[in-house]
């Protein structure tokens, strides 16, 4: 199960799906198909906007994986300005159970131990700290954005360039969608 922070306004927002729309989320859905866990419509690549998306009907097959957000909704300054969801936010009640409910529904469909693969910082935190949740083995990734990208990059990702620090990110989340042992 992969949880990335919070639905972004471009792509789940607009979409209804994690990831789906969002920049960062062609590289998601790359290393998901890559390690066979999605079929993702040839049409999605062409324009990668949830709006688009949600519009023309363009909705990805999942098999074997499940996708959320740690904070089930777009934050906002302004409510046009994104920003990533407070500590209060993500540790409210509500947001909690939400989270408990959707491991226990994946640890009931995945024999073995649930692998949960964090995207984000804020992600991991949460769920590092999570309690009463069943059983899980947690691995986290820089968040697939250009700066979450840049910030997890030795340097900063001073002299290196965007487009192989997103390669080597989606190498990164394939080799661990394929050493699934959910399938």
């Amino acid at each position: 199960m992969l949880f990335g922070e919070a639905p972004g306004p471009r792509g789940a927002d607009q979409s209804g799906l994690p990831f789906w729309g969002d920049r960062a989320g062609v590289l998601v859905y790359r290393a998901l198909e890559a390690a066979g866990l999605a079929r993702v419509p040839a049409a999605a690549y062409q324009r990668w906007d949830g709006a688009v998306f949600r519009e023309r009907g363009l909705v990805p097959e999942l098999c074997g994986a499940a996708l959320s957000n740690a904070f089930p909704f777009c934050p906002s300054r302004d409510l046009q300005s994104f920003r990533a969801p407070t500590d209060a936010e993500l540790r409210g009640p509500a947001n909690l159970a939400r989270l408990r409910q959707e491991l226990e529904a994946a640890a009931r469909r995945c024999p073995g131990t649930l692998r949960v693969i964090t995207l984000g910082k804020r992600a991991q935190w949460i769920f590092q700290n999570l309690e009463g949740a069943p059983a899980f083995q947690l691995r986290g990734l820089p968040h697939p954005s250009a700066q979450g990208l840049l910030q997890a990059a030795p340097g900063k990702g001073k002299g290196l360039k965007m487009e192989d620090l997103r390669r080597e990110w989606e190498a990164r989340l394939a080799a661990l969608l394929a050493n699934s042992p959910c399938e």
